[in-house]
This record gives structure tokens, sequence and C-alpha cells, in this order.
């Protein structure tokens, strides 16, 4: 009986990728793609399997290093994008004979801060999941609302500098940065009954409104906003707690490429991240009994 090998291929999966449009818009709106870009590549690759040779395997951390690179260029339709990294990858490697590209967009809608769509201000489309919990001990109801899972981002109008330095510090100070995060917030009505669904959408917008428009020198300061703008929006609230992990993008090095990199191309990485939490109230809210319990 004779083994052989059968069908395979290799790639990068998950590329995760975003790349912000600065000029050329209407108004010096920018412009975000977001995308999860998979290779995958098939051909001569027998010899790799069978006796370790690597002579004819395109790293995979070359096929990562390709996207960010081709997007250098511009993405322009996610098909046409595919098509140039699948073209590319056959056409300049001998022992590739077919390249599966998949590419999922990821959209992105623009805020409006000030009752006008902001230039630099996005949340993944989708308001984020609207949340409740209800507490009731017989005699009296604890109400808490809330948002998870709302992504937004700030492709400029942050920084974060200034902070503490050690033999362990290797983080560059940064005076323009992408902001992002996926909020989760929930919040403790200081009632019984009111119109829920008007405190919830009051809340929401006055919460976007304030991550849009305010210019963060961190994501606690951020917090602290968003937390202010709600309670002073929505009397029935007495406060807010928030979990804002940070999205963190780092630009990528295009050098090797032979290119550069003027704050477009950013590797947006999912994990380790920040994660700050913190709560703000007003300093006369009643007492909170079962309601976080």
């Amino acid at each position: 009986m004779a083994i052989v090998l059968g069908d395979n291929r290799y790639g990068k999966a998950e590329n995760r990728l975003v790349r912000i449009d600065r000029e050329g818009s209407a108004g010096g709106e920018h412009r975000i793609t977001d995308l999860t870009v998979s290779v995958s590549l098939s051909g001569d690759m027998s010899d790799t399997h069978l006796t370790g040779a690597n002579d004819k395997v395109l790293a995979t951390d070359t096929q990562k290093n390709t996207v960010f690179a081709f997007a250098r260029d511009g993405i322009g339709e996610i098909e046409d994008f595919a098509l140039r990294l699948a073209r590319h990858f056959v056409s300049t490697q001998e022992s590739i004979h077919a390249a599966r590209v998949g590419v999922v967009a990821h959209p992105w809608e623009r805020l409006r801060v000030g009752g006008r769509p902001a230039h630099h201000s996005f949340a993944r489309s989708g308001a984020g999941t609207r949340t409740t919990r209800v507490t009731y001990d017989g005699e009296r109801a604890w109400v808490l609302g809330g948002v998870e899972d709302l992504t937004v981002l700030n492709s400029t109008g942050s920084e974060f500098w200034g902070f503490p330095r050690d033999e362990y510090t290797t983080l560059a100070e940064v005076k323009d940065r992408i902001l992002a995060t996926a909020v989760s917030a929930t919040w403790r009505y200081s009632v019984e009954e009111t119109d829920w669904a008007h405190a919830h959408e009051t809340a929401l917008a006055t919460l976007l409104d304030a991550f849009g428009g305010t210019h963060s020198q961190s994501l606690q300061q951020t917090l602290y906003a968003m937390g202010q703008a709600v309670l002073e929006a929505v009397p029935e609230i007495a406060e807010i707690r928030f979990a804002l992990p940070n999205k963190h993008h780092f630009l990528v090095d295009l050098q090797p490429f032979g290119l550069d990199n003027p704050g477009e191309v950013f590797y947006a990485a999912d994990r380790p991240y920040g994660l700050i939490e913190g709560t703000v109230l007003r300093d006369d809210a009643p007492p909170a009994g079962p309601a976080w319990s």
C-alpha cells in the first residue's frame, strides 16, 4: 500500500488591515477602509511536506507584508484588491499555481458631531447591542440599561504622552494617533418608570457625540467626557459604568519594501489590549441597592 500526499494549501489567515484615506475627499473628510484579508496558496509544495525543503515556500509572513504593501497604493473595491493580490502571488512565484484571497469588509458609519457629519469620527455600522437588567425585590425595582460592542474610532484628535518611563518602557509618546474602542457601557436609572426608549436613544447619541467631539489626551479622559455628557443629558440616569478596551492601531513599517507610510496603513491588533474601566456618577445619586450585584 502506497501513502501519498493529497491536496494541500497554506497561507496567512485573517490579516487585520485598516487604511485611512486622509486627502482627496470633499471637505477634508477622512475615509476608513477596514478589512480582514486571508491568503491561501497551493502548488508545487510536495517537497516541504515530504522532505522539509522550503525553497518553494513563500513565507506566510511575506504574504502578510504583501497585503500591507499593496494597501499603500489604495484598496478600491475589495474584489479588485483580492484580484491584485492573487495575481501577484501566482505571477511572481513559480511554485505557486493557485492563490485564494478572501476579504471581509467591516463597514463604518460617519458620526455626526454637533449635528453635522464628522470629518474623522466613525462608528462600526450598527449601534451596538442594547442591554437591560432589572432587579425587583417585591417592593422596588432597580433598572440598568446600556450598550455593548459599540465599536468607535477617531482617526485623529487623540494623543498619549507624558507618562512615566522606566527600564521596561518602550512605548513612544505620540501627539496624533488613532483612538478606537468597543464601548461596553451600563447605566443605572434612578427611576422605576420613564420613557426607556427615549432615554436610551438620548444616552447613546450623547455618548457618541462626546466620543467624536473630545480631543483626547487619554482614553481615560474620553471615558469621563462620555459619562459626564450622558449624565447631563439624561436626568433619569444616576451613574454609568464603562469598560473600554483600547483597540490599538500600529503604523506598519513599509520601508523594507521601499515604500513610505504617511499615517495611512496600520496593523489593527486585537490582543493584548489596554482595558480602561471607570464609573461616572452624580454626587447625590441614590444608593444602588442590589442593582449591580
